[in-house]
């Protein structure tokens, strides 16, 4: 069997390890899922609603997409949801979902999108018609904190359609599994208490978070299972206990009354209400996360939709006062969605990597190397900024950085907290590399993180008039391990042109170049020595800055400036060289194969590759310099000592703007 039939056959392991037909039967080792989903930050008890219309084949417990196999485009969620509202501390939410009440196309849109091509377009959940008389219903679902410990929930439920239709809601109550796999971890219970007169209640005891209650009013039915993988359904191996995940789904759908608990105790458990709702009518259903066992009537009228009216007032009042000025209503509403999905898009991630290793015996595997064996140091127990909770669930270092810029703007502590992340010990190779994502820690993302905190400090310098220097300090000094590793490994011909790989960039090479090439060699990379470019400048501004506080910083800046200078004169040498990355006739960048006799070939492939190095860019003040004259002089010497670097890059000693792989004003 070749190599790349087994890269082939690797590949739809990973896609198809867990599919989503097994995701309701099969418990969750790291995180959960599901429809506004909402959990404590470590995510020991969580809430989702999940939803039955009568005719699909089982409960939307959650979104339902293609796999990277499956798709003809790649992964792709195949759902209609949208992120309305959010503050930075979560004080209100508001989530909208349209459920079709017709059956759900599962096959039908895996098979057709599997038929098309890569010139075809993909078959959305719309073009099956599901949609058609506007058959369907929208779910909006709010979240407002009456105190940090009481939540209170509302679900407003919209039949769109000409008749009147029945909707199972089960807004759903549970506890992660981490007993099954982590002994100091006691397993807990949830059972019904006794609550208002037309209330319903559930109550549970978790070890670390102590009593807290779900409290539902309209005395919707209690339904309990446990929160257990189904071996029989998923491996075919008998259950070692009677109820399981998939329990309620089965209550619900096949009516298969001993699938729960009649004594009405598990770890997984869900309010049942069924709704009938008249054509182009809504209904309401509101429920209570609570640390107090009182579930009264009382608490569900004035004073719930009391608290709903000032949390929304609130949020009004919050991002009026940080829209700009100038901008229109609709823009408004745009930029304030924009941050709701932002905020919904934290996620608790989980994984101990060492603790993952041992369970799957990889420390005594002698076969492939596997990915990830290398970062036993890993253990991510933190709330993070996500790209995409479907598509993308999962962090990226480089997609991270960018994200803190914008929410810098509605919650700068968070922003900086998520550029310290990736810094930490847990996180931060101890060879100094940052880890690119979960799926291959050791892949290499464009080095952003100086752009990041220097983007903070300064957004909050131009709010207080100071700058979090303490942030600058310890991110800067982490940044020197990073910036270090790249240097040691990858240029790999010390000559300031760099490598990197995949460098998070999708289907901008004529070839995976995180994987070896097929001609032996390395490639030097027109993007990883722009990103190494413009990290220098970066790192360069940030010393800048320290100088202000603490004078020996002004090495930095020496040291910053002059390895600039080497790698953008490196891009583009004196005279017409084909071993670079600069092509004189094409007036353009390109990646560079160095192949094992020596020579070496452009891949003339015309991509942002080849604009990436524009953004080495950066404008130095003259006072930023002149208030520290050693270092001017040093700089100054090390110009003339080498001006073979400064033959084809924009004259550092010329005021003014300048098109070139740097502008940087020197006097």
């Amino acid at each position: 069997m070749g190599n790349s039939t087994r890269r082939l056959q690797c590949q739809w392991r990973r896609w198809n390890y867990f599919t989503h037909d097994q995701s309701r039967s099969r418990a969750y080792r790291w995180g959960e899922d599901g429809l506004a989903g909402f959990s404590d930050v470590k995510q020991f008890l969580c809430f989702a609603i999940a939803l039955w219309n009568g005719a699909d084949p089982i409960l939307k417990e959650r979104l339902f997409g293609l796999t990277n196999s499956e798709g003809n485009h790649g992964e792709d969620v195949k759902e209609y949801y949208f992120y309305l509202d959010s503050t930075p501390t979560h004080s209100y939410m508001k989530w909208l979902y349209k459920y079709p009440q017709r059956a759900y196309p599962y096959q039908d849109l895996i098979e057709t999108n599997r038929k098309r091509g890569r010139a075809d377009f993909e078959y959305e959940l719309i073009d099956t018609g599901i949609f058609n008389d506007d058959r369907y219903y929208d779910l909006f679902v709010e979240y407002a904190k009456e105190s940090p410990e009481e939540i209170l929930i509302k679900i407003t439920v919209w039949n769109r359609g000409p008749d009147s239709a029945t909707l199972h809601l089960l807004p759903h109550f549970w506890s992660r599994n981490q007993w099954r796999w982590e002994e100091e971890n006691t397993k807990p219970e949830m059972h019904p208490i006794t609550g208002g007169k037309d209330v319903s209640s559930i109550a549970t005891i978790h070890q670390y978070l102590g009593q807290r209650y779900l409290h539902a009013a309209g005395r919707p039915q209690l339904l309990f299972t446990d929160n257990e993988t189904n071996d029989q359904r998923v491996f075919g191996q008998s259950n070692p206990i009677p109820f399981v995940k998939d329990g309620i789904n089965d209550y619900v759908v096949a009516g298969k009354r001993d699938a729960i608990n009649s004594e009405q105790t598990g770890t997984k458990a869900a309010a049942h209400y069924l709704l009938e709702i008249p054509a182009r009518k809504s209904r309401e259903v509101r429920l209570r996360l609570s640390d107090k066992s009182e579930g009264n009537d009382d608490q569900f009228d004035k004073a719930f939709d009391d608290t709903f009216t000032a949390r929304k007032v609130e949020a009004d009042d919050f991002y009026e006062s940080i829209m700009p000025p100038n901008i229109g209503e609709d823009a408004r509403n745009v930029m304030r969605q924009a941050f709701a999905g932002m905020l919904w898009s934290k996620q608790y991630n989980y994984f101990d990597l060492q603790r993952w290793i041992e369970e799957h015996e990889l420390f005594e595997h002698h076969g492939a190397p596997t990915r990830n064996t290398g970062w036993i140091h890993m253990l991510n127990d933190d709330v993070i900024s996500l790209p995409d909770k479907w598509e993308y669930p999962r962090y990226a270092a480089w997609d991270l950085a960018f994200h803190t810029r914008t929410l810098s703007l509605i919650d700068p502590e968070f922003a900086k907290s998520q550029v310290q992340l990736m810094l930490h010990e847990v996180y931060l190779h101890p060879n100094g590399q940052l880890p690119a994502y979960e799926w291959n820690f050791s892949d290499v993302n464009p080095p952003v993180h100086a752009w990041a905190a220097y983007q903070l400090y300064n957004a909050g310098k131009a709010s207080d008039g100071r700058g979090d220097t303490a942030f600058l300090q310890l991110t800067f000094a982490k940044l020197l391990l990073n910036f270090t590793w790249w240097v040691n490994r990858k240029d790999q011909a010390d000559n300031n042109v760099f490598e990197g790989g995949f460098l998070g960039l999708d289907n901008i090479g004529v070839f995976d170049r995180s994987q070896p090439l097929p001609t032996g060699g390395y490639l030097e990379q027109a993007d990883g020595t722009a990103w190494m470019a413009f990290y220098c400048l970066n790192m360069l501004m940030i010393a800048l800055e320290l100088e202000r506080i603490d004078p020996n910083y002004g090495e930095f800046v020496e040291r910053f400036i002059e390895h600039f200078f080497r790698i953008a004169g490196a891009t583009d040498r004196i005279g017409v060289n084909e071993d670079e990355l600069w092509d004189e006739e094409d007036g353009f960048f390109y990646d560079l194969l160095r192949l094992p006799d020596g020579r070496a070939q452009r891949l003339k492939v015309r991509s942002i590759v080849g604009l990436l190095p524009l953004f080495a860019t950066a404008v130095i003040e003259e006072d930023q310099i002149n208030r520290i004259p050693e270092v001017e002089q040093r700089i100054t010497r090390f110009m003339r000592r080498n001006p073979e670097l400064f033959v084809n890059i924009a004259d550092p000693n010329k005021p003014g703007p300048a098109w070139a792989t740097v502008a940087v004003r020197i006097e």
